[in-house]
C-alpha cells in the first residue's frame, strides 16, 4: 500500500464517518443541535461547522499547491471563514449538503494526488497571519487528524443525547486482503 493509497482510504473513511455523524445527528430534535453542551465549539451544530470551516481553510491552502488540483477549484473561490468558530450554516440540512460537497472534493483531491505531490512544500499563513512552509502530505494528514479529533467530541455529544453511532473504526472500510 502506497502513501497515496492511504490518503485515498482516509478520504473514503472521512466521508463514511461524516455521513454516519450527520445521520445520527438527524435523529435529534433540531433544537437540541444548537444547545450549548460545554464543548469547545459549544453545540453539535457549532462543532459540525468547525470541522467544515477547518476543511475549507485547509483545502483553500491546498489549492495553492503547484500541482493546481482541479478538485479544489470550487473550494478555492469560496469565501474564507473569518474564524475557526464561524457558523457557516445554522440550518442542519444546508450544513449537511455543504459537508457532502467538501467530502466529494477531498475524495477527488486524493484521486488526483501523485506520490511526489505529497513531498512538495506548501507555504501558507495561519489565521493570525503567521507564515509556514511544510510538506503537503503532513498537512493533509493533519486535516484528517483534525476531523477525527472533533468527530470524537461529536460522538460524545450525541451519546449524551441518547444517540449512539454504530461502528466508527477505520477497520470497517479497510478492504480484505
Amino acid at each position: 500500500m502506497t502513501l497515496k493509497d492511504q490518503f485515498e482510504l482516509m478520504a473514503r473513511y472521512n466521508q463514511w464517518m461524516n455521513e454516519s455523524i450527520y445521520e445520527a445527528a438527524s435523529e435529534l430534535d433540531p433544537s437540541i443541535l444548537n444547545i450549548d453542551q460545554g464543548a469547545f465549539f459549544k453545540s453539535i451544530i457549532g462543532t459540525l461547522n468547525h470541522i467544515l470551516v477547518g476543511d475549507i481553510i485547509w483545502m483553500q491552502r491546498f489549492s495553492e499547491h503547484p500541482s493546481d488540483f482541479s478538485a479544489l477549484r470550487n473550494i478555492k473561490v469560496m469565501p474564507r471563514p473569518e474564524s475557526l468558530s464561524t457558523l457557516l450554516y445554522e440550518d442542519f440540512e444546508a450544513l449537511r449538503d455543504a459537508r457532502y460537497l467538501i467530502d466529494i472534493a477531498l475524495i477527488e483531491l486524493c484521486d488526483q494526488i501523485e506520490v511526489y505531490d505529497l513531498a512538495q512544500p506548501l507555504a501558507y499563513c495561519n489565521m493570525q497571519g503567521n507564515k509556514f512552509e511544510k510538506r503537503f502530505g503532513y498537512l493533509l494528514q493533519h486535516l484528517y487528524n483534525h476531523q477525527t479529533h472533533h468527530r470524537g467530541q461529536l460522538t460524545t455529544l450525541l451519546s449524551q443525547n441518547g444517540v449512539e453511532l454504530a461502528m466508527t473504526d477505520l477497520l470497517a472500510i479497510i478492504p480484505e486482503a
